[in-house]
């Protein structure tokens, strides 16, 4: 199966989290949550489907966190607060580059991310409104200074947590982030 079967595989059982409100079974900030969400995005597509990489990875130039310390890091990451968007963003940071799938970890945690800020903000990002090269390169950049990243989310904050389409279309614009477009 080729990467773009899988994305679009995916992005079905991406949709299918929110429409059977199975998202709503997933813990909330937790390492488990994550694997979850994972997982559901994920199995029957890949083998490794919520579970934990065992392996080194790079993108581009930047090499993840040693697999070798990502039982000692997350747990760590999985305590940091998550009470104010600031901290939420730090959390999505680390995250980020501890990187703990071998694939699918920005589609895993851009969900991740929404339902911290749904549970302690009542607000989601609305996907659709953040471009993916600023974005891309905040991400980038966030292991250094996270600012760009935090301003740029912010102006995407929506209180439409609920709302289906902003929801959906994030989705779908997420997947974008990741090369996918859907024929």
């Amino acid at each position: 199966m080729n990467t773009n079967e899988i994305d679009k595989l995916s992005l079905v059982k991406a949709h299918t989290l929110f429409e059977t409100g199975d998202i709503d079974r997933i813990e909330v900030g937790t390492v488990k949550g994550l694997r979850d969400i994972h997982h559901y995005l994920f199995d029957g597509l890949y083998n490794f489907a919520g579970k934990v990489r065992t392996m080194n990875i790079a993108k581009g130039n930047f090499r993840f966190a040693n697999c070798m310390y990502l039982d000692v890091m997350l747990p760590v990451i999985e305590k940091m607060p998550e009470t104010t968007f600031d901290e939420i963003i730090a959390k999505y940071v680390e995250m980020n580059i501890a990187h703990p799938f071998m694939e699918g970890n920005g589609r895993t945690m851009r969900i991740w991310l929404d339902m911290m800020l749904k549970k302690n903000m009542a607000k989601v990002v609305d996907w659709q409104n953040v471009d993916k090269f600023l974005y891309l390169q905040a991400m980038e950049r966030s292991p250094i200074n996270d600012l760009e990243l935090r301003t740029l989310l912010r102006q995407g904050l929506t209180d439409q947590v609920n709302d289906r389409e902003v929801i959906f279309k994030g989705i779908t614009q997420s997947y974008y982030y990741e090369g996918y477009e859907p024929e």
